[in-house]
């Protein structure tokens, strides 16, 4: 069906075409709404605003939207992203902080052990999903709802401080060094490496790996799959556990990244991983999705959180704003989907 395999890569335009759009009407907002109306002083179009409002921010939402969207092909969800992010990262600070002076905190043996903390919570946390999801046979969102308030209160319970590295405690300074290294003229570019290194991984992965057409063939149909030889339950129980490791690995970018965390850090952030992964395509009934749609619908969602403070408007309509973006993406994806319904086929 040519059409079909064509749709992904018209979608990826057309969420080009958006964000050149948004960016064009913010750095002209940005620039009449500045504070002495000036070219220089334009709220969008400047360094800090784009490479620390919205490309570092989207990084971390990045990470976990193409881990989301393996979920979400499959015809799943996972919404314990946010508390599985602030578990894995929590549990990580807890694991490498050090007194003040006492010890060298710029040994970079503390990365690989950093890295290694959070990517094997993440996995945990992503395997309970996957198994109470197929062992239970019930539907993800529940599953996850309840593993979302679980994972939650076990960062309360492991860390009573409630803010990590608590009073009298230290990141490694390898882990920051590393995450905020600069290539020169304030270019921190090393959390945008990693999402593009993710994204990477997450195509190939999709597009050309076994695992990834299996993935698709369960969203599509999963009983057709079963018919196929496909093992359907490890192919779910393998996207929960890719995508609670890809909240592990948002965790470790943003603990590196801000050198603190706290048993509040994610929360409600599922509905911006959610959000991207609907607005870069991926299609909640399964079977369609990708990790650059991923990529290119987090910085769409971070374009549109970045206009409220350029047109300086309360923060409260963020949410508001967000949930309209899912509610209208998802519409298009239905209106596409009937339009080519309807649409005569050709031999």
């Amino acid at each position: 069906m040519p059409a079909r395999r064509s749709l992904p890569f018209a979608q990826q335009l057309g969420l080009m075409g958006v964000i050149v759009l948004l960016a064009a009407l913010l750095t002209v907002a940005g620039n009449f709404n500045a504070p002495d109306g000036g070219r220089n002083a334009n709220l969008f179009f400047n360094f800090d605003n784009l490479f620390n409002g919205v490309a570092t921010n989207m990084a971390i939402y990045a990470i976990m939207a193409v881990g989301m969207t393996i979920v979400v092909v499959t015809g799943g969800i996972d919404i314990s992203v946010g508390s599985t992010w602030a578990l894995a990262a929590l549990l990580t600070a807890w694991a490498v902080r050090v007194p003040f002076v006492q010890v060298d905190t710029a040994g970079f043996w503390y990365v690989p052990l950093a890295l290694g903390i959070s990517l094997g919570v993440g996995a945990i946390c992503g395997l309970a999903n996957g198994l109470l999801t197929v062992g239970l046979r019930i539907h993800p969102f529940i599953i996850t709802l309840g593993t979302m308030s679980i994972f939650r209160g076990l960062a309360n319970v492991l860390a009573p401080e409630k803010s990590l590295p608590g009073q009298g405690q230290i990141l490694p300074s390898a882990m920051s060094n590393l995450m905020q290294y600069d290539f020169g003229g304030g270019l921190r570019l090393v959390p945008m490496i990693v999402t593009v290194i993710t994204v990477l991984i997450g195509g190939f992965y999709l597009s050309k790996m076994i695992a990834g057409r299996e993935t698709y063939a369960v969203g599509g149909n999963s009983e057709a799959a079963r018919f196929s030889g496909i093992r359907v339950d490890r192919v779910l129980i393998r996207a929960y556990l890719l995508c609670g490791m890809c909240a592990g690995l948002a965790g470790f970018v943003m603990l590196g990244r801000y050198g603190a965390v706290s048993t509040n850090s994610g929360s409600g952030d599922e509905l911006l991983v959610v959000a991207s992964c609907v607005v870069g395509g991926a299609s909640l009934a399964g079977g369609r999705g990708s990790a650059l749609g991923a990529l290119l619908g987090a910085l769409v969602i971070k374009l549109i959180e970045n206009a409220i403070y350029v047109m300086h408007w309360n923060e409260e309509y963020r949410s508001i704003i967000i949930g309209l973006a899912i509610i209208v993406a998802v519409a298009i994806d239905r209106l596409s989907e009937i339009t080519r319904r309807f649409r005569p086929r050709t031999v």
